[in-house]
C-alpha cells in the first residue's frame, strides 16, 4: 500500500506548484527568445553568401487624377535627383520628415541642399527618428544650419510619463513638402544602399493631397512649443479630394490606415494586389483579406523572399498555411530586398505610402499613406504590379505543407513575436 500523505509532505510539495507557474512563463520568454536568436544567426551567416544585387527598376508611372498630376517612382536615383530639384527651387518653406537618413553620400547631397536652401531665406523644417538613426554620428545631423529648425525624435520622450500611448511610436514616414504645393511620400528612406539595391515605390503628387501631407508634419512639429515657432496652419484646397492623406499621428491618437485598408478590403469584388515588405497582420486584417478570397476576390500578396528583418520572415510565413488554405496567392519577391508599401483594389482603389501590413505600422507608429480613388492610376498601379510579378516566386500549397519539420516548429515557437512586429 502507498503512504498515506501526511500534512509534512504536502507542505514540501507546495514550492515547486507555486514556482510552476513562473518556470512556465519563463519558457514562453525562452522558446522565441532562443528561437529568433538561431534564425538571425543562421541568416548572418547566409548574408555572407548573398550577392549584392542591384534592384530592377520597373521605370516611372504617371497619372493624372482631377488637378493632380501623379509620379510614381521605383528608381532610388531619379527619386532623389527629382527631390533634389524641388528643395534647389524652392523659395518659401520645405518640411520633411524621414525614418533613416545615412550619413553617405545621398544623404550628404541633402544636408547640402538644406543648407543652401536656408542661405536663400527658405524655412526648412525636418524631423528624423532617433532610434533609427542611432548608429548616425550626431555630427553628421550637426552639419545642417543653424537656421534650419531640425526635430530628432527622441527614442523616449519626456513626456512618455504623462500619457505613454501619445508619446511612443517611430516616426517612420518619409514625406518632404515644398512650398506647400509639391509633395513626396513613399517607403524610400535617405542613403545610398536604397537608391540601387532596393525595390521600393514613392509618389510625387501635385494638388489637394499636399495639404494631408504637410499636416502631418505640422501636428507632430507643433506639439508642445511655443505658437511663434509653430509652422503655421493653411486651408485645404477642398473636402473631398480624389487624392487624400490617411496619416497615423500617435500624438493625436489617431491611427486610420488600418481602417482604410479594412474598409477597402471589404469592398473588393474582382482582386486585392498588395505589396509590402513586412505582413504580420493582425486577425482583422487576416480575416479581412480571407474574407475576400472565399467569397472569389483574386487576393495576391507580394513580400520579399528575403527582407532586411529575418525574423519578420519568419513570423510572416506562419500565417502562410492559412492564407493558401483560402486561395491566397503569396507570392516573394527574389530579385532583390522588396521595400514597396502599395495596394491597388478592382482597378480603382489605390495606395501608395509608408505603412507596412503589420503590428507596429498599423498601431504604433508615425505612417503616411496617400489613397487614389481613380481608375487611370489604379491602372498604373496593376501595371507595377505585373512587373514586379515577372520577379517572384509563387508558393506553391502542395510544397508548404511538406516543407522541414523545423520550419514547422521555428514558425510556431515565433509566434509570440507577433503583437511586437
Amino acid at each position: 500500500m502507498s503512504r498515506p500523505e501526511t500534512p509534512r509532505h504536502r507542505v514540501r510539495r507546495w514550492p515547486l506548484l507555486k514556482k510552476l507557474p513562473l518556470a512556465l512563463a519563463g519558457s514562453a520568454v525562452a522558446v522565441p527568445v532562443a528561437a529568433a536568436l538561431s534564425v538571425v544567426v543562421l541568416d548572418l551567416i547566409e548574408q555572407s553568401e548573398r550577392k549584392n544585387r542591384d534592384a530592377p527598376r520597373p521605370g516611372s508611372f504617371q497619372a493624372q487624377v482631377e488637378e493632380s498630376p501623379l509620379s510614381i517612382y521605383t528608381d532610388g536615383e531619379t527619386l532623389y535627383a527629382d527631390m533634389l530639384d524641388a528643395i534647389e527651387s524652392a523659395r518659401d518653406s520645405i518640411l520633411m520628415k524621414t525614418f533613416i537618413w545615412k550619413d553617405d553620400e545621398v544623404g550628404q547631397r541633402f544636408i547640402d541642399a538644406f543648407n543652401a536652401a536656408a542661405r536663400r531665406g527658405v524655412k526648412v523644417f525636418i524631423i528624423y527618428d532617433g532610434f533609427a538613426n542611432i548608429v548616425v554620428p550626431r555630427s553628421f545631423y550637426a552639419q545642417l544650419s543653424e537656421d534650419i529648425n531640425v526635430s530628432r525624435l527622441p527614442v523616449l520622450d519626456k513626456n512618455l510619463w504623462k500619457a505613454p500611448l501619445r508619446y511612443t511610436g517611430f516616426n517612420h514616414s518619409k514625406i518632404l513638402v515644398v512650398d506647400d504645393s509639391v509633395g513626396f511620400v513613399g517607403g524610400y528612406n535617405i542613403g545610398s544602399m536604397y537608391a540601387t539595391k532596393w525595390r521600393d515605390t514613392h509618389l510625387r503628387e501635385v494638388g489637394p493631397a499636399v495639404w494631408g501631407l504637410r499636416r502631418t508634419m505640422a501636428r507632430l512639429w507643433n506639439e508642445d512649443r511655443d505658437p511663434a515657432d509653430h509652422i503655421p496652419w493653411i486651408a485645404p484646397d477642398g473636402w473631398n479630394p480624389s487624392v487624400r492623406v490617411v496619416a497615423n499621428l500617435p500624438v493625436e491618437l489617431v491611427y486610420p490606415i488600418r481602417n482604410m485598408y479594412l474598409s477597402a478590403i471589404d469592398r473588393a469584388k474582382d482582386r486585392i494586389w498588395i505589396s509590402t515588405p513586412y505582413f504580420v497582420p493582425d486577425q482583422q486584417i487576416l480575416q479581412a483579406l480571407i474574407r475576400a478570397s472565399e467569397r472569389g476576390v483574386d487576393v495576391q500578396v507580394m513580400v520579399p523572399k528575403e527582407s532586411n528583418h529575418v525574423i519578420s520572415d519568419w513570423v510572416s510565413r506562419g500565417f502562410f498555411g492559412q492564407m493558401l488554405d483560402a486561395g491566397i496567392t503569396i507570392l516573394l519577391y527574389t530579385s532583390s530586398m522588396m521595400h514597396s508599401k502599395t495596394a491597388t483594389i478592382d482597378g480603382q482603389w489605390s495606395t501608395i505610402g509608408t505603412a507596412n501590413i503589420d503590428r507596429l505600422s498599423l498601431s504604433f507608429n508615425y505612417e503616411a499613406n496617400v489613397e487614389i480613388i481613380d481608375s487611370g492610376f489604379a491602372q498604373e498601379m496593376e501595371k507595377l504590379f505585373r512587373s514586379d510579378r515577372e520577379h517572384c516566386e509563387e508558393v506553391s500549397a502542395p510544397e508548404w505543407r511538406q516543407r522541414h519539420p523545423m520550419a514547422r516548429l521555428t514558425e510556431q515557437a515565433l509566434k509570440p513575436l507577433r503583437p511586437m512586429l
